[in-house]
């Protein structure tokens, strides 16, 4: 089934929205922030996994708006610690949800290990009428550091190197940032899809 015309894209994150339509740009499919529908993707992210939780996202736009719905979760795994924060990422210092907490929780659950390999992973589900949902995911590596550095990105990327740059993913550009990021990942296999479609 192809996909034309115009796409939702189910999230209250301005920095999110800003990324994926920068990244999607070229392409002539016009997605939608849910403000333009009046729709507020107030979803319980209470699944086990990022697939879980962002099908659930993109099958509650669709539900609510009839247009395809385009979702993501995201988050930062930690290896020394399981692979925690993971689903819960964003609300890690509990409710409501504070980056600045969060990314002081991190830091002290991290200082006792030598171990600071962190990864950002990230699924984007696109969930149609009368189709199965659809999933596409990346990741992408880094090394935790415990004094943020650069005024870009948001969430954790001030306290995430890029050690072959020598940069944190708060310093990189945008174009530097979704060449590598576990979003552009995703969103660039989304693209595929859109082109094997058309």
């Amino acid at each position: 089934m192809r996909l034309t015309g115009r796409i939702l894209l189910a999230t209250g994150n301005a920095h999110k929205l800003r990324e994926v339509a920068e990244i999607l740009a070229p392409f002539a499919i016009e997605v939608l922030p849910p403000a333009a529908l009046g729709y507020r993707p107030d979803v319980v992210e209470d699944g086990d996994t990022f697939e879980a939780n962002a099908i659930k996202k993109a099958e509650a736009g669709l539900a609510a708006t009839g247009l395809p719905c385009l979702a993501d979760d995201s988050g930062i795994e930690a290896r020394a610690l399981g692979w925690a924060p993971g689903v819960i990422s964003a609300r890690y210092a509990g409710e409501p949800c504070d980056d600045a907490a969060n990314n002081r929780k991190l830091v002290a659950e991290l200082a006792p290990h030598a171990d600071k390999f962190v990864q950002y992973r990230c699924v984007i589900a696109l969930a149609r009428k009368g189709e199965a949902p659809l999933t596409w995911s990346g990741t992408f590596p880094g090394q935790h550091t415990a004094s943020p550095r650069g005024a870009g990105g948001f969430g954790y990327d001030p306290y995430v190197l890029v050690p072959e740059l020598g940069q944190t993913v708060a310093e990189l550009s945008s174009e530097a940032k979704h060449a590598r990021s576990h979003r552009g990942q995703a969103l660039r296999a989304f693209v595929d899809w859109l082109r094997s479609c058309s």
